[in-house]
């Protein structure tokens, strides 16, 4: 196994025609079809990358930013963006082409973590990244801090570490009624 790779080793296209039985009960591809797709190229791109079979861990922010009509197609891309020991953030682009106008229009970004497995379950380490640009060097960093500020966010909002009264003031003009009364 390398001890380090370049993104590119790993990056991964992949292009789907949009067909009818895609659609939703509106017409337009289902976003949970879509979001197959996308676990599928984010763990080959991981398991190129790691060379080992992966698991999603968790997915980040999943914004589904302009619909996908039937008849598109849909194109995936993804990258390793950022590696730990035994985990990967994959970063992945979706867009759609209008096949009769050419026009494209981004869909949805969204970042995978993915977990190598050996051949009994456990974590395996993964190559780390060569970071050969600016380019990557933000990617790497982007996904350093995302990390960063979600085991913050885990970690503030456990139910351990939770204070109600700290959080009321913020719910003041928000659209719900609160019954919950706090105990003095």
């Amino acid at each position: 196994m390398k001890k380090y790779k370049s993104s590119k080793e790993s990056r991964i296209t992949i292009t789907e025609l949009m067909l009818p039985s895609h659609s939703n009960f509106s017409g337009k591809i289902h976003g949970g079809h879509i979001l197959n797709l996308m676990d599928q190229i984010a763990f080959a791109c991981a398991s190129k990358h790691s060379g080992h079979y992966c698991v999603t861990a968790s997915v980040n922010r999943v914004n589904f930013l302009n619909p996908v009509e039937v008849g598109e197609l849909l194109s995936l891309k993804a990258s390793i963006n950022y590696t730990g020991n035994t985990s990967m953030v994959v970063g992945l682009r979706v867009e759609a082409e209008n096949i009769q106008t050419g026009e494209i229009k981004h869909c949805n970004s969204s970042y995978f973590t993915m977990v190598a497995k050996d051949s009994e379950g456990k974590n395996t380490p993964v190559p780390g990244l060569i970071l050969d640009s600016e380019e990557s060097i933000r990617r790497f960093t982007r996904s350093l801090k995302r990390l960063k500020d979600g085991r913050l966010r885990d970690s503030t909002f456990s139910s351990e570490e939770f204070k109600v009264e700290d959080y009321l003031q913020e719910l003041v003009g928000k659209n719900a009624q609160i019954t919950y009364k706090v105990e003095s």
